[in-house]
């Protein structure tokens, strides 16, 4: 089995961890830096260039594409799928994830509960998107932040207007959501893999931060769901039709509430508070949906792939 780990750093813990599980099995794996990839597309003909060589086509990848470089990345993962090769999250569902707005959206058209959110442009006045948001307190995120970064919490209305106006004002866009004070600065992730749950864990937010991100100091440690909690997490998994992701919610009085669906999902917190081989899950996925193709077997599904297009 060839796999290739689309990763643009080979010494991140996920990446060398995906690694180490994959040659357990056997496999030849590489990791590849897709920003040094370079695509070649001619008629009848599909290939990927890796450092001025062409690379042979693997029988699977698994994309850990960085939020900056969505669209090279998913233009990346599109390639090698039109190829025919198997990926353990499609590029159209990271698109679709890394977009803040429209995951929601895709989430409520599949009743998986989330916080209100309000998305208005800068046209739209402060005040009116405030009432419509519940009122203060309130939780303000641009549409371009990850790991915790870009997210604001407002105490009051006059504070949430006078950050929406600087905003407005820089034509940044911002998703407005209500904020669950119950949760007590607390959120859970939830590693789905093949549609299935294989570890879950609660994160802390440092004192002081209404943020749980670990990236920001927050703690973690091993969480047993609840029914509801575990049956949010596969709808949510499913509605964005990510083969390996992780799901964050929040606990509310109204029951779990699904904050974001993360693509990328970083295994080191998980790992280490679980005890649990996340890795391992991965490459089983793999394992159950790819047969090892022979090098003119490789050599003939590429040619029927590329003669039926995408």
């Amino acid at each position: 089995m060839i796999v290739y780990i689309l990763s643009r750093n080979e010494n991140l813990y996920s990446t060398k961890r995906l690694v180490e599980a994959g040659e357990q099995k056997g496999w030849n794996i590489k990791v590849i830096d897709y920003l040094k990839c370079s695509i070649e597309i001619m008629k009848g003909h599909l290939s990927v260039n890796y450092l001025g060589a062409e690379l042979p086509v693997p029988d699977a990848i698994i994309p850990r594409i960085g939020a900056s470089r969505t669209f090279y990345g998913t233009a990346m993962v599109r390639h090698f799928e039109m190829m025919g090769v198997f990926s353990t999250s499609g590029n159209l569902a990271i698109a679709r994830s890394r977009d803040k707005l429209r995951s929601l959206q895709i989430l409520s058209k599949y009743d998986v509960d989330m916080p209100k959110t309000v998305f208005a442009s800068n046209k739209s006045s402060a005040k009116d998107v405030i009432a419509l948001s519940g009122g203060a307190p309130l939780i303000l995120k641009i549409l371009e932040g990850t790991q915790g970064v870009g997210v604001v919490l407002v105490d009051t209305e006059k504070a949430a207007k006078s950050v929406l106006d600087a905003f407005y004002g820089m034509d940044v866009s911002l998703l407005v959501q209500e904020f669950i004070d119950e949760a007590g600065g607390a959120d859970i992730r939830v590693l789905v893999v093949n549609g299935k749950v294989v570890g879950a864990m609660k994160r802390q937010g440092a004192e002081g931060d209404f943020r749980s991100n670990l990236h920001q100091g927050g703690s973690a440690t091993a969480h047993k769901l609840t029914r509801k909690e575990k049956s949010t997490a596969l709808s949510a998994a499913k509605a964005m039709g990510l083969g390996v992701c992780g799901v964050d919610m929040i606990p509310s009085a109204r029951g779990p509430l699904v904050m974001e669906v993360n693509s990328s999902p970083g295994l080191e917190g998980i790992e280490k508070s679980t005890n649990i081989d996340i890795a391992a899950s991965i490459m089983d996925y793999i394992e159950a949906n790819v047969t090892p193709q022979c090098e003119s077997d490789r050599k003939k599904r590429k040619i029927k792939k590329d003669k039926i297009g995408a």
